[in-house]
């Protein structure tokens, strides 16, 4: 049987927590829709405040990249981040909007960004030599956490 727990320990999280997390955290699970098809894959970010965006780069080692062909196909693109140090106590937050290139004089600002807060992990040095690195944006227009906090 599961353990209950009082719905009023699960609460909205306030924008300033939000902007927190968001800035601690360098990862989380980008998803992707193409007609009816679901596509998400973890991913390092940088967290603009200022301006409300989220900013990732897509490392492509070959001719063709799947999440640069669902980037290219979604209207709408959704973010998690989350963390849960235990069954009763987690929070996590889904942010939403559009996703845009990010454009060539940008590029100064954005790795700015990255370098703050995104988490890049080894495994790129170690692949084929990429051919290219494609800069997206997203440009939340919605964002919502939720948090349980231990009684």
């Amino acid at each position: 049987m599961a353990p209950e727990y009082p719905e009023s320990n699960r609460v909205e999280m306030t924008d300033s927590e939000i902007d927190r997390m968001l800035r601690d955290h360098g990862v989380g699970v980008l998803s992707f829709a193409d007609e009816g098809v679901a596509y998400g894959i973890p991913i390092s970010f940088g967290y603009d405040e200022e301006r409300s965006k989220l900013y990732f780069v897509f490392l492509r080692p070959g001719d063709s990249s799947k999440k640069s062909d669902f980037a290219e196909e979604t209207a709408r693109a959704s973010f998690t981040v989350w963390e849960a140090p235990s069954r009763f106590e987690w929070r996590s937050i889904v942010a939403e909007g559009e996703l845009h290139h990010i454009e060539d004089d940008d590029w100064e600002r954005v790795n700015e960004i990255l370098e703050d807060n995104a988490w890049f992990p080894s495994l790129f040095s170690e692949t084929s030599p990429m051919q290219d690195m494609l800069g997206w944006e997203l440009r939340i227009d919605h964002c919502s956490g939720l948090q349980r906090r231990q009684a």
